[in-house]
């Protein structure tokens, strides 16, 4: 069989799969690509994620993409709402036909005499082996494991006398109507089923190890909707965008430089909001405000259903389970039908996929992310990694429009090949989730890429200053080592 050759390889059919090959399309039209996508469908995150309540945690006037904006005033959308934008834009593109279904990427070597990467997927309904070359290998798989999430181990929990899910393979005929739900743990997913479930259970109980900070935003756009019927639509939508954009960096910025006050406003909000229904060490963490991530709801839902006793919360340990029980450190214990682990994600880097340079392994995690795009002495290989502090889309936007500028840059001067090298020696420090101390990101500090403590090695979560070094700032840096393509290299 014929190996395809390709000028880009997209891995991954997600938020940001689609949307740096829409942006290549664009802005590199004559570059040959294809998109290797492990599922049956495109989406990503928003495909694998089933769960009752499953929707974004960022707004979606940042999260929909900078070329076709969001357009609906809805401000958290429905995961299925989220999907069909990512199917309309990929169609309404055209980059739905470079979609290969069903490849799980298992390797990917470069060949330095050969100047391209040698990437081996395994089909998974047929068990053949496929192998494609490409120049520039862009990874977009995000960073987590699609097979399983994290599960902590509990004693007894395989003689529990109910049912044990976990969000990330949601039984679709899970019947939770009338039943007693535990849901273990406190994150995004978790205050999201809570109110979700609490619907149709007869009590659902959120049992979590620390409280999370929880801020509440409406879930309609009323200005935008306003403004929309005195201007133009689009211009509405786009003085939304940079209005939530600027909103989500000042309360970030304002949590790391007055992190007491802040800390005082968002527990003086959430108290506001129980309005004495729970006590509020439940919702006091011991952490300052992003120090992890803070938590969305729309509309108080969340506290509307603890207001309303069919939902609560308890902040405990679980020693065991015993019969239809949690047991828990402090001795009391959990009656439960059904148990729900959103426990968190399982960190993996690029699907998984084993890396080699001239059949050497490559060890990420013993490299530094450059310009939080490029991988340190990795030739022709990128990674699209979003915020963690505001909507993933907006630095996914970014990094694709840089790479673009690359590939063009590379083709003006016949290169065929770019690589950061650090030249200086600089220091390397935490990992690129950067100070973060979710459970999952402290769970695999050590599998993760590292930052330099200096730019364009330290990553960044400014978007007005990411703005100006992936957009703007010159290409040839004195960083990036390039190499002219074999052909040219004697008359060079």
């Amino acid at each position: 069989m014929s190996i395809e050759f390709f000028d880009v390889l997209i891995i991954g059919a997600g938020v940001s799969g689609i949307g740096m090959a829409c942006t290549l399309k664009t802005h590199c039209a004559d570059k040959s690509f294809a998109i290797l996508e492990r599922r049956n469908n495109l989406g990503g995150t928003w495909d694998l994620f089933r769960y009752p309540g499953v929707r974004s945690d960022s707004d979606m006037l940042t999260y929909g993409f900078q070329f076709k904006p969001w357009d609906d005033f809805k401000i958290l959308a429905d995961g299925s709402e989220i999907q069909r934008y990512l199917a309309d834009t990929a169609r309404e593109h055209e980059v739905n036909q470079r979609i290969r279904y069903g490849l799980k990427i298992i390797s990917a070597d470069w060949s330095a005499t050969q100047q391209h990467w040698v990437v081996t997927a395994l089909e998974e309904a047929s068990g053949q082996i496929r192998s494609f070359r490409c120049s520039q290998l862009v990874m977009s798989t995000g960073y987590y494991n699609y097979d399983a999430g994290y599960v902590p181990e509990f004693p007894g929990m395989e003689n529990f006398a109910g049912k044990v899910v976990h969000p990330q393979h949601w039984p679709q005929d899970l019947d939770y109507a009338g039943k007693r739900v535990v849901i273990v743990g406190s994150g995004a997913t978790a205050i999201t089923l809570v109110p979700a479930m609490a619907k149709q259970a007869a009590h659902v109980t959120m049992l979590q190890r620390s409280p999370t900070y929880i801020m509440s935003i409406p879930s309609d756009d009323a200005l935008t909707r306003t403004l929309s019927y005195i201007m133009p639509r689009r211009w509405a939508f786009a003085m939304a965008r940079r209005r939530n954009t600027t909103v989500a960096r000042w309360v970030y910025q304002a949590c790391r430089k007055w992190p007491e006050k802040m800390r005082k406003f968002l527990l003086q909000k959430t108290a506001e909001r129980l309005n004495g229904s729970a006590d509020m060490r439940h919702f006091t963490p011991s952490y300052l405000p992003w120090d992890q991530r803070v938590c969305i709801v729309p509309d108080e839902d969340l506290f509307a259903a603890i207001r309303s006793t069919k939902a609560s919360v308890e902040t405990d340990l679980i020693d065991g389970f015993a019969g239809n029980k949690l047991l828990l450190r402090s001795g009391a214990e959990l009656e439960a039908d059904i148990v729900v682990m959103a426990t968190g994600l399982d960190i993996q880097l690029f699907g998984g996929m084993r890396i080699t340079v001239n059949g050497l392994p490559y060890a990420p995690s013993k490299h530094m992310l450059y310009k939080g795009v490029l991988m340190e002495n990795l030739p022709n290989f990128s990674w699209i990694l979003g915020y963690t502090n505001a909507s993933w889309t907006l630095k996914a936007d970014l990094s694709a429009a840089y790479l673009c500028r690359l590939f063009n840059y590379l083709d003006e001067h016949h290169y065929a090949v770019a690589t950061p090298c650090d030249r200086v020696g600089c220091k390397m420090g935490e990992s690129v989730m950067g100070g973060l101390t979710s459970g999952y990101i402290s769970r695999a500090q050590e599998r993760m890429p590292r930052q330099g403590r200096k730019m364009p090695w330290a990553t960044s979560s400014h978007y007005p200053s990411d703005k100006v070094m992936l957009l703007r700032d010159p290409i040839d840096d004195g960083i990036l080592d390039f190499e002219r393509c074999a052909e040219n290299v004697d008359a060079a």
